[in-house]
């Protein structure tokens, strides 16, 4: 059993991350820590709580962090995404959340030595928590097992710009900050999440289980809604939950060279890009000596379907 501290910025792809966590028997989630992202940092607060109460996991701690980026620059949300609420309008507003009087840094910090050595960090929003946590305390990488990110692009066009993943773009020096510290780290971006596809199958398959699977059946149908009027296809990639099983080993990557990953912190054209130095022949990119990033190019398939199986049977 993996232990895992979830750091989120709660919209649909997250949710599923979450139920997930919190439903197999192979993940212990010991924490929950909240960042601005894909809403503000109090409704994903408020979605984080739902899902896990919906999940029957209402006992986890659910910690407030960033409500904005690193160098102080206005938070952007995504909405046309995720909704006006980040559940696709399906969020309970009569909800009371159950939330940790600590911050977010505080519950990394204290889980970090609660479980020193075993603790798995999965971040998959901004990562302005985590350079927040490294920033209190350097000594941080050293209790971590390891930290495992949705986000970046390495040779995959970006989704916010023609280079830059939303989750890096939206706070580059923060991406930067965990890219530099000195833990093991891997990267889960859409070069691999885009290939991981949730389908209308998938969700019809969801509709047809028990309350999980219908309210993950529910926020999917704004999701593919958008992903149908962005790509011309029902299926939206599997971001986070994907990033979520490469860490926890409930799927295998297939390619996942070890090389240096850089983060674009300029103000061009090509701010919050992850450049990855893959060098050799396609598919064939070779360890780096001293390098720390794992960067994950390819898994098994078969993932979603076990996800999807997961959470129509809660």
């Amino acid at each position: 059993m993996t232990t895992v501290l979830l750091d989120v910025d709660t919209g649909i792809d997250d949710a599923l991350a979450l139920f997930t966590a919190a439903l197999s028997n192979e993940i212990e989630l010991v924490g929950c820590t909240v960042v601005w992202g894909n809403v503000d940092v109090d409704q994903g607060a408020r979605n984080t709580s739902e899902v896990l109460r919906l999940a029957g996991h209402a006992d986890v701690p659910i910690a407030v962090g960033a409500a904005g980026p690193r160098n102080g620059r206005v938070a952007v949300f995504s909405p046309q995404v995720h909704g006006d609420d980040g559940l696709g309008g399906c969020a309970d507003t009569a909800h009371e959340p159950r939330l940790a009087a600590e911050s977010a840094v505080q519950l990394m910090l204290r889980l970090s030595h609660e479980h020193d050595g075993t603790l798995e960090i999965v971040a998959v929003g901004p990562l302005t928590n985590l350079a927040a946590a490294l920033d209190a305390d350097p000594t941080l990488p050293e209790r971590i097992r390891q930290v495992t990110i949705m986000g970046g692009a390495a040779l995959a066009a970006g989704n916010v710009s023609d280079t830059a993943e939303a989750n890096i773009w939206h706070d580059p020096e923060a991406a930067q900050a965990v890219f530099d510290a000195p833990w093991e780290l891997t990267m889960v971006g859409l070069d691999v999440t885009m290939t991981s596809l949730i389908t209308d199958e998938h969700r019809a398959r969801l509709a047809a289980g028990g309350a999980v699977g219908r309210f993950s059946s529910d926020i999917l149908d704004f999701y593919l809604g958008y992903y149908e009027g962005y790509t011309g296809e029902r299926a939206s990639g599997n971001h986070d939950a994907l990033a979520l099983a490469v860490a926890t080993g409930l799927v295998r990557t297939t390619l996942s060279p070890i090389v240096d990953v850089e983060v674009d912190c300029s103000d061009g054209p090509s701010r919050g890009r992850t450049v990855a130095r893959l060098e050799g022949e396609w598919g064939t990119w070779p360890d780096r000596e001293g390098a720390r990033h794992r960067v994950v190019m390819e898994v098994e398939p078969g993932f979603e379907d076990r996800m999807v199986d997961l959470l129509a049977g809660a």
